[in-house]
């Protein structure tokens, strides 16, 4: 199976200076030909699984989920939260009999930064000054556990509020949270609600350490470490945004304009994607091979309300094929596949043949030029995670495709 381009499983690869190149089909070692921006840092997650920051203007190869890495691209978000990492800050954080020991443990960067919190009686911890959103709330920490099996987040004073009880034993979340295991015992911990048609939008944020699951009274003597709180004003949480003093925004990341005319196969070929979104919301996502616009491109898509991914070609303006697959949960990785040739298109999920059509016709030669995390042109931004993402310059038999999905 010749290939155009062939990035991820395993062949992501990260230079010193973050730059992403990639090893094609013969081995050989090139430099990422997408023309990649973020006008701010961001951090990752590290092959040895510790958080770091990675400059502006630097792709990030991510390690949060599996051990060959994704490319990560994400909106423009801000941690609201003024101070993540200094819980004995009065400014921002108020401590209800509960004592913070500073920099007691290792923190998710490695280094001698993590908090130490214990209740000397039935207390909490709690943001302030209160916080008013628009859109949702997404609340996230890093806790690792210390003598507290338990630790239950709760937004106050909001229409839509939430009282959610962790369980770090068994690693799970009551309705409405989820938690992500990180190495060295850590956990992030979150809980996201829509509230854009909420009449009351501004609460308050606590942090309980009780004895049992979803329960707001915390006992004296436990404790647990803490690190890394954001607030962002959103449905879902994104990766960590460290703040010290005031609110801190991260750069929404684009990735688009690789290859010419003279790389792709206008009359047959495959895209491939072995991707992740970033939630279950609906929001448009494209990955295209295009002219610039979105007149002629192939398409893989996530869309729609109901988690459906979408198989596309569009040839002068008209949609020459097209299908609308539902999906369980948009949040897990998932192998797609376009083939397109005259009367000749087929789409492959999974290792599945879910649609062919044997009619239609393809583009004209010289017409498609263009690879982006887009929709052909600079809209409905591809934010997820990218395992893998190939362009082959014929169309794969259905062995082939099977193959490669499964």
């Amino acid at each position: 199976m010749a290939n155009t381009f062939k990035f991820g499983n395993g062949n992501w690869a990260v230079k010193e200076d973050y730059a992403l190149a990639y090893n094609d089909e013969n081995g050989n070692f090139k430099p990422l030909p997408f023309d990649f921006t973020r006008a701010s840092t961001a951090t990752r997650v590290n092959k040895d699984g510790l958080i770091e920051n990675v400059p502006s203007g630097k792709p990030r190869i991510d390690f949060t989920d599996n051990t060959s890495g994704h490319l990560l691209l994400e909106p423009s978000r801000t941690n609201m939260l003024q101070d993540s990492e200094d819980f004995t800050n009065s400014t921002y954080w108020l401590l209800s009999s509960m004592t913070v020991t500073s920099n007691n443990t290792t923190s998710p960067y490695g280094t001698q930064t993590a908090d130490k919190i214990e209740a000397t009686g039935a207390g909490s911890i709690r943001t302030q000054p209160a916080y008013t959103v628009t859109n949702g709330y997404s609340l996230s920490i890093f806790v690792k556990k210390g003598n507290s099996r338990y630790v239950t987040l709760r937004s106050f004073a909001f229409t839509t509020s939430a009282i959610i009880g962790f369980d770090l034993d068994n690693e799970t979340a009551q309705t409405g949270g989820v938690i992500e295991k990180y190495p060295n015992d850590w956990y992030r911990l979150s809980i996201s609600k829509d509230v854009s048609s909420d009449a009351d939008k501004n609460g308050y944020f606590y942090i309980y350490l009780p004895n049992s699951l979803g329960s707001t009274t915390t006992v004296s003597g436990n404790y647990a470490y803490f690190f890394g709180a954001q607030l962002e004003d959103a449905t879902y949480p994104t990766s960590y945004i460290p703040t010290e003093g005031s609110s801190v925004t991260r750069s929404a990341e684009t990735a688009n304009g690789a290859g010419n005319s003279s790389i792709f196969n206008d009359s047959e070929g495959v895209l491939f994607a072995e991707i992740s979104a970033l939630a279950n919301d609906g929001t448009f996502r494209f990955i295209t091979i295009n002219d610039g616009n979105y007149t002629d491109r192939v398409a893989i898509a996530y869309t729609g309300s109901n988690n459906q991914l979408r198989g596309q070609v569009t040839v002068g303006g008209s949609d020459i094929y097209i299908k609308l697959q539902s999906i369980t949960d948009a949040t897990e990785f998932i192998k797609i596949a376009v083939k397109y040739k005259a009367s000749d298109f087929a789409i492959w999920i999974n290792g599945v043949e879910y649609q062919t059509q044997s009619s239609g016709s393809v583009f004209p030669s010289g017409t498609l030029d263009n690879l982006s995390f887009d929709n052909g042109s600079g809209g409905s931004d591809f934010y997820g995670k990218v395992k893998d993402l190939r362009v082959y310059d014929t169309a794969l038999s259905d062995s082939e495709l099977q193959a490669l999905t499964s």
